[in-house]
């Protein structure tokens, strides 16, 4: 057999071998629909042969044509050299079986509420039939407006955002779910947009990054809006404005659904009154929080003033910690 012959005979298992040994030597940051340069490679090979992104044993040993295999090498070389997250590479983002288009105009989407809402909420909503409206605050992609759809099916969704450019990116994934006589899109910043538009269900995936943490992102990250991800000096700028906000747009028993990453210790402090509820995700219990909206009328909040101190006994408790 020439060289040639045994370049084009080379098979998954072993594209998916070289472009992980590649992935872990450039020592990339991950996170955006994957957890390690393994999941990666398999992700951006299965990609570039065209074959489902779950299904890589039946395919081990099929032999890639040289077009597959260049295509595989090119998504490769390109995620190393460019620091780039793979779903803009690939254009396409995953969120349980739902995928969705995505670039640089909005977050790669990667929400722990899209797994709440496989189990419809369940228990904290027992009649999935009555949630007849819902509210998707920072919608981006419109990954979780177009999942509420689908788990409540007799649901009207409004998805808003202050970005043009993102709900134009929502646009394009709300058409191809055939979904836009169901999801409104508006730009809206937080729930200027609405007036007294209620609803029963609000889920919210905001920036929480704070400033202090927007400076050590790795590079992967600092690809994606800016204004998706920083939420002010504690990164509960968004936050502060929903709690506050939120009671007057929910239903008499509605439901408020947070994501805020790995902050519940933190997010507890700054508001000691409220009843938090962190159901558990893969992600732990302290990403996602839930509050009925009679926990949130008249709820005391935190003055802008005092954001800067609450921060600081934040990071007063955690470097006590470090030394302990």
């Amino acid at each position: 057999m020439t060289a040639a012959g045994r370049v084009s005979a080379i098979t998954v298992r072993e594209l998916v071998a070289t472009a992980h040994a590649r992935l872990k030597r450039a020592r990339l940051a991950f996170g955006h629909g994957t957890a390690n340069a393994r999941d990666e490679a398999v992700y951006l090979v299965l990609h570039a042969l065209k074959l489902p992104p779950d299904r890589l044993t039946p395919f081990l040993t099929r032999k890639a044509t040289r077009a597959e295999r260049k295509r595989a090498q090119r998504l490769v070389e390109e995620r190393i050299r460019r620091r780039i997250p793979a779903a803009y590479l690939t254009h396409e983002a995953w969120l349980g079986d739902y995928r969705f288009y995505v670039d640089e105009r909005v977050i790669v989407p990667r929400s722990f509420i899209a797994e709440l809402l496989r189990e419809r909420l369940a228990p904290w909503i027992t009649e999935p039939h009555r949630i007849r409206c819902a509210l998707d605050l920072c919608t981006g992609s419109g990954c979780l407006a177009i999942v509420l759809a689908k788990t409540f099916a007799s649901a009207r969704i409004d998805a808003v955002d202050i970005s043009h450019a993102a709900l134009a990116v929502a646009k394009r994934n709300v058409t191809t779910y055939r979904l836009r006589r169901r999801v409104r899109l508006l730009k809206s910043d937080m729930f200027s947009a609405l007036h007294d538009e209620r609803y029963d269900l609000i889920v919210a995936n905001p920036p929480y990054v704070s400033t202090g943490a927007m400076r050590t992102l790795p590079r992967e990250y600092r690809h994606e809006p800016r204004l998706a991800l920083a939420g002010g000096t504690d990164g509960f700028a968004a936050v502060r404005v929903i709690l506050r906000e939120a009671a007057r747009h929910l239903m008499a028993d509605g439901l408020l659904v947070v994501e805020i990453g790995h902050n519940r210790k933190r997010l507890e402090a700054a508001f000691p009154q409220l009843p938090f509820v962190w159901p558990q995700t893969s992600g732990g219990d302290d990403c996602v929080f839930m509050l009925e909206r009679r926990h949130l009328v008249g709820a005391a909040r935190v003055p802008a003033a005092d954001a800067a101190a609450v921060a600081r006994r934040a990071s007063r408790a955690r470097a006590a910690s470090l030394r302990r």
